[in-house]
C-alpha cells in the first residue's frame, strides 16, 4: 500500500476516525484550560522539588499510579532524582525507604483514594513534606497535604465518558511540567541529559566526538611530502576501513586530507603519472575540522550542511587526534538527508 493509498480512507472507517479526533479534541480542551488555571501553588511545588535534598518520592494507585511511574522517570531523568512507591505496599514495609530530606508527590484525581490518603500523615509524621496533584483543594488528599496542585474536575473522553483519559493526561502533563520546570531552574544542560541517556539515539546525538571518533591505529596518517602510491600502498588498515588519509607536515600538524574519491578522480582523469608525485599537491588543503569535545549533534548539523564525509579532530597545537567518517553517524542522520550524505560518501 503507498501513502497515497492510506490517505485515502473508506468510509467505514470514517466513524472511527471522528472518534478518535473527539478524544484528541477533547483532551486537548482539558491541557489548554489547565495551563490558564495554574497558579501559585505550582510554583511552591517547583520551589520545594527544586531544594530537594533527598528524593521525589511518586505515589499513586491504577492508573494514577501508572502515571506516577513515568512521572518519577522524567524527574530522574532530567536531573532530580525520583522513585515510585505503590501506596499500597509502602504501608507494608516499603516506607523504609523514605528519608526526611525526601519529598512526597501523591497522586489522586478524585483527591479521596483511601491507600494514598491514609499514607498522607504517616510519611509525614517522618518529616516527608507531601505535595499533592489532584482534582481540587477541598479533597481528602488536598487539605491534608502541604501543597496542592489542582489539576480541575474533567469530563473523561469517550462515549461514556468512565474510563480515566482525560484526568491521566492532565495529570501527566502537569508532572512533565513540574519536571521540566525544575530542570530549567537547575541549569540541566543537553550534556547532562546525555549523562542519563548514554544507551539511546539522543543520547549518542548529545555525546560528545570524542566518544565516536576513530583513533590510534583506525587512522591512515601519513607525511604530506610523501608520494600518492605510497600513501595508499603502505597506510592500509585493518578492522573499520575510513576513505580518507589525514595529512601531516613534518611537525606533525594537520596539513591536508586525501579521500579514496580524490584518488578514483584522478584515475578517472587519466592523471596516472600524478601517483608518483607528492600528495600535498592534490590534496586538500586546511580540511573543514572539529573538536573532541563538539556533541555529536552539532557535528551532524556541519556534515549535513557542509556535505562532507570525513571529517579531522584535531588537538590545541593542531595535530591530528581522530577523524569521523560519515559511516559512523549516519545512523543518527535526519531520513532526508541519509541519501544525499551516503552520495557524498
Amino acid at each position: 500500500m503507498t501513502s497515497s493509498d492510506r490517505s485515502v480512507v473508506p468510509f467505514s472507517d470514517f466513524e472511527q476516525l471522528r472518534s478518535a479526533r473527539e478524544v484528541i479534541l477533547h483532551e486537548a480542551e482539558a491541557l489548554r484550560t489547565l495551563a490558564g488555571q495554574l497558579d501559585a501553588s505550582f510554583c511552591l511545588a517547583v520551589e520545594l522539588i527544586r531544594e530537594c535534598a533527598g528524593s521525589v518520592i511518586v505515589t499513586g494507585i491504577g492508573k494514577a499510579g501508572l502515571v506516577g511511574q513515568k512521572i518519577a522517570a522524567t524527574l530522574s531523568s532530567t536531573g532530580s532524582r525520583a522513585h515510585f512507591l505503590h501506596a499500597t505496599e509502602a504501608v507494608h514495609g516499603d516506607l523504609g525507604c523514605l528519608h526526611s530530606s525526601d519529598i512526597l508527590l501523591a497522586l489522586s484525581n478524585s483527591g479521596e483514594t483511601d491507600e494514598v490518603c491514609r499514607l498522607v500523615p504517616i510519611v509525614q509524621r517522618l518529616g516527608v513534606r507531601v505535595i499533592a496533584v489532584t482534582a481540587h483543594h477541598q479533597s481528602a488528599l488536598g487539605r491534608d497535604a502541604d501543597i496542592t496542585v489542582a489539576i480541575g474536575k474533567h469530563a473523561e473522553a469517550g462515549a461514556h465518558g468512565l474510563a480515566p483519559s482525560t484526568s491521566t493526561t492532565v495529570m501527566l502533563a502537569i508532572g512533565d511540567a513540574l519536571a521540566l520546570v525544575v530542570s530549567r531552574l537547575k541549569g540541566f544542560s543537553p550534556r547532562d541529559f546525555a549523562v542519563f541517556h548514554p544507551g539511546g539515539s539522543l543520547g549518542l546525538k548529545l555525546s560528545r566526538v570524542a566518544e565516536v571518533m576513530r583513533r590510534g591505529a583506525d587512522l591512515r596518517i601519513g607525511n604530506c611530502n610523501a608520494t600518492i602510491r605510497h600513501v595508499f600502498s603502505q597506510l592500509s588498515r585493518p578492522g573499520r576501513r575510513t576513505g580518507a588519509v589525514i595529512l601531516v607536515d613534518d611537525d606533525g600538524k594537520l596539513a591536508g586530507l586525501f579521500t579514496d574519491s580524490d584518488l578514483a578522480r584522478l584515475l578517472e582523469q587519466h592523471r596516472e603519472d600524478q601517483l608518483d608525485r607528492p600528495v600535498q599537491e592534490v590534496m586538500t588543503r586546511n580540511p573543514l575540522t572539529t573538536r573532541p569535545e563538539v556533541t555529536v549533534r552539532d557535528l551532524l548539523t556541519t556534515l549535513s550542511s557542509r556535505r562532507v564525509s570525513e571529517i579531522p579532530l584535531v588537538n590545541d597545537a593542531g595535530e591530528p587526534v581522530g577523524l569521523v567518517d560519515i559511516t559512523d553517524v549516519v545512523a543518527f542522520l535526519p531520513e532526508e538527508n541519509r541519501s544525499a550524505s551516503r552520495s557524498v560518501a
